[in-house]
């Protein structure tokens, strides 16, 4: 007998440690311990992954398979992946274990050990949903002095035959991204999102987590993700249908208590399992060649998946071990309070964090231009940034979470993933949203009390990391700025600065 181990991030039919399973295999899928604490994930994501894998396996069990599941309550659960894997070798004659190599590096590397640990054939298959494959990014990262994802992505357009006439891109370029910076005008109408039922298997769900991680962050109700592959299809469906049209114009827009605005908010889907890569990319570019959505909406989209997505998973594992402590700009700042607490006067990050809180989800500029800017320009140590972002949001996993915060967010890595870093004052904040005016703090204003605190920490920020940046081309016009700079200007910014952080630092909101 085979035993075939799923983890939660895997509610594909298609995984490769199914693709040859038949009636006679045990399979096994555990709610452990281990794995939903080793952060404090959110109340929210350990629902949703929880519901899921529940309901996977249901799925599993109606097409004839022997299923065991371990629920997190049950009183034999080990608390383990390994201890349920030994628990059922011990129990019966297993041959192999077959398990897909799981998404995060400290997860493989113990699953390496396990053959010697039981003794027995454990076999760990590659991860075949993603389109592109550890070692072909491996190849196509050999010799390059930069890997940029923009070249990557064409790559990939190329060999998937997305979006493409014969040889080149249609509309003649490979990215529109240009075109999708838009302002939020006012009265702009916002579709709801999509809102699944709740049945009893995600109530049950909801209670356990309610009694058994009531320490951890976060809120449950209202509880609306799809937690079936039915469910996460409407989701896709509704979105490309009532928001795609104008995904692309608005998708770095931000609007006050609109968390949603016309992003997908499949992304947890996508990486556990219940949708696909390339039928979200197929139904979006049948969306353009049908007239429903212009080539700037659909590219966009299409980027996040088919490039973004796949190459910082590349990196992530190109990188790995050593990416994880990577710290070039030396930031060792502690996360502040409010980032768990949104009790803070900067109505943006008081609102994004609310949001996330809330729902599990912020979309890509509230992560990268208000949570992750400030993380930036405040120089919060890169560990505990990457902790906060993997336990908050529903669609975190390591390998996608990881290269975005320390590479793209906080560029600890040097500039292995973006050429410059990407800070910014409150200028961009408010051209983006209407956050700033509601704050106290004013944006044009750039030192004193009512300064936003962007403006000073953007150039303290800048001034503090100049042995670091001085040398990067993008970064010359900022230099040439502050060297431009009165000395009184550079003084006020000193102080704002040390005013700031001795507030957050005594508990005060900032």
């Amino acid at each position: 007998m085979k035993l075939r181990l799923i983890l939660g991030d895997q509610l594909s039919f298609s995984m490769s440690s199914l693709a040859d399973a038949t009636k006679g295999d045990l399979i096994l899928m555990c709610e452990v311990r281990q794995e939903a604490t080793y952060v404090k994930h959110h109340k929210k994501k350990i629902v949703f992954v929880f519901s899921a894998m529940r309901h996977f396996a249901q799925s599993l069990a109606a097409r004839g398979m022997d299923v065991n599941y371990v629920r997190y309550d049950d009183p034999q659960n080990s608390g383990s992946l390994y201890g349920e894997v030994a628990r059922l070798t011990d129990q019966h004659d297993i041959s192999e274990v077959i398990v897909t190599s799981p998404g995060e590096y400290r997860l493989l590397a113990e699953m390496e050990q396990w053959a010697d640990a039981l003794n027995l054939l454990v076999t760990i298959r590659p991860d075949d949903r993603f389109l592109c494959g550890k070692d072909e990014f491996a190849a196509w990262a050999k010799g390059r002095k930069q890997l940029r994802m923009e070249y990557f992505y064409r790559e990939m357009r190329r060999k998937h035959g997305v979006l493409m006439r014969g040889d080149e891109p249609i509309g003649g370029q490979w990215n529109y991204d240009a075109d999708n910076r838009k302002p939020p005008p006012k009265g702009l109408e916002i579709p709801d999102p999509f809102f699944a039922d709740i049945d009893e298997i995600t109530h049950e769900v909801t209670t356990l987590v309610t009694e058994q991680f009531s320490d951890h962050f976060g809120e449950i109700e209202p509880f609306h993700f799809a937690v079936t592959r039915d469910g996460a299809l409407q989701a896709l469906d509704k979105f490309v249908d009532e928001r795609l049209p104008l995904f692309g114009d608005y998708q770095d827009a931000m609007i006050q208590d609109e968390p949603w605005m016309y992003h997908s908010h499949i992304g947890l889907y996508l990486n556990c399992g219940l949708l696909t890569p390339l039928e979200c990319i197929a139904r979006a570019e049948t969306a353009y060649h049908d007239g429903h959505a212009p080539l700037n909406a659909v590219e966009g989209f299409i980027r996040q998946i088919l490039g973004w997505r796949e190459y910082v998973r590349g990196i992530y594992w190109l990188k790995m071990p050593d990416y994880k402590a990577m710290n070039v700009l030396g930031a060792k700042r502690p996360l502040p309070d409010f980032y768990w607490t949104a009790d803070t006067h900067m109505n943006c990050m008081r609102q994004c964090i609310a949001e996330t809180r809330q729902n599990a989800y912020a979309h890509h500029i509230q992560r990268l231009m208000v949570l992750g800017n400030f993380a930036l320009i405040a120089g919060l140590d890169p560990e505990q940034v990457n902790d906060w972002y993997l336990l908050v949001y529903a669609d975190a996993y390591e390998w996608v979470e990881l290269p975005n915060v320390s590479g793209m967010i906080l560029f600890a890595d040097g500039g292995i993933m973006g050429s410059k870093p990407y800070a910014a004052s409150g200028a961009y904040i408010n051209k983006m949203s209407n956050y700033c005016s509601s704050c106290r703090y004013k944006p044009t204003v750039k030192n004193g009390p009512k300064a936003c605190p962007f403006n000073y920490l953007y150039w303290d920020f800048i001034d503090r990391n100049a042995s670091r940046l001085r040398g990067n081309p993008r970064m010359a016009f900022m230099y040439k700025s502050l060297d431009r700079m009165a000395e009184e200007k550079r003084h006020a910014i000193r102080t704002d600065t040390d005013r700031f952080f001795k507030e957050i630092g005594s508990d005060e909101k900032g």
